[in-house]
């Protein structure tokens, strides 16, 4: 049975990947710093529940410790924890931007890394932006130019970039960055935009069951390879 780590999985795009692999019969792990929401959300899609805040180291090898203990490996690791950090900008909540998105990338990876190494076929999904692309955020007839996402843009640049360089140093295990596409989520809601989260995880899903032989280091939407 695949062994899936998903971050930031009690709600979202994350929770519904986690149903959807779920179904399609892997193991999944359901990350989420909140204990009540992760154990509530783990239930409700038939995954187990591991506490897992992004931000903290402790928790982190916390997390990948139990699940070293209980499995001995990870086949797919998902991340897909995010925060948006809208409205007005200051260091603080840049730092909190930027320890979520990109620093937690690295946080966890390091973290699962030897457990992928252990895999028969590990795979590691990216949930990034094209808000985070210059080639996107510089066209005027793209939607991102037009949202006010600076520090999203910013940290998601920086997690699509970390994804390449990893595929670059681990060249066992695939990497990939996605931009999902326009999401009805939280995240989004103060826009007024998005598709059903359900068609966002499909394409997540298909990232996440890439076989061995699938590409690495890239940046992909559902139309394929993007520029950033």
């Amino acid at each position: 049975m695949t062994v899936t780590l998903i971050t930031g999985a009690n709600k979202g795009i994350g929770r519904e990947t986690a149903r959807q692999l779920v179904e399609l019969g892997h193991d999944v792990y359901v990350g989420a710093r909140d204990v009540g929401r992760g154990e509530q959300a783990a239930r409700e899609v038939g995954a187990r529940f591991v506490q897992l805040d992004v931000t903290d180291d402790a928790s982190v090898r916390g997390a990948l410790a139990a699940i070293d203990a209980e499995q001995g490996r990870l086949d797919v690791l998902v991340h897909s924890a995010g925060l948006l950090g809208d409205g007005d900008v200051d260091a603080d909540k840049a730092l909190r931007v930027f320890d979520t998105n990109a620093v937690g990338v690295v946080r966890v990876t390091e973290a699962a890394l030897p457990l992928l190494r252990r895999s028969a076929s590990p795979n590691v999904v990216t949930l990034s932006s094209s808000a985070g692309s210059f080639w996107a955020v510089t066209n005027p007839d793209r939607l991102e130019h037009q949202l006010p996402t600076l520090l999203y843009s910013a940290s998601k640049a920086a997690a699509t970039m970390l994804t390449v360089r990893y595929a670059q140093a681990e060249p066992g295990i695939r990497f990939n960055a996605l931009e999902p596409g326009t999401t009805a989520t939280d995240m989004t809601a103060a826009f007024g935009i998005g598709r059903p989260v359900q068609e966002t995880a499909r394409f997540v899903v298909r990232w996440a069951t890439l076989g061995a032989d699938g590409p690495t280091g890239t940046f992909q939407d559902e139309t394929g390879e993007l520029p950033w």
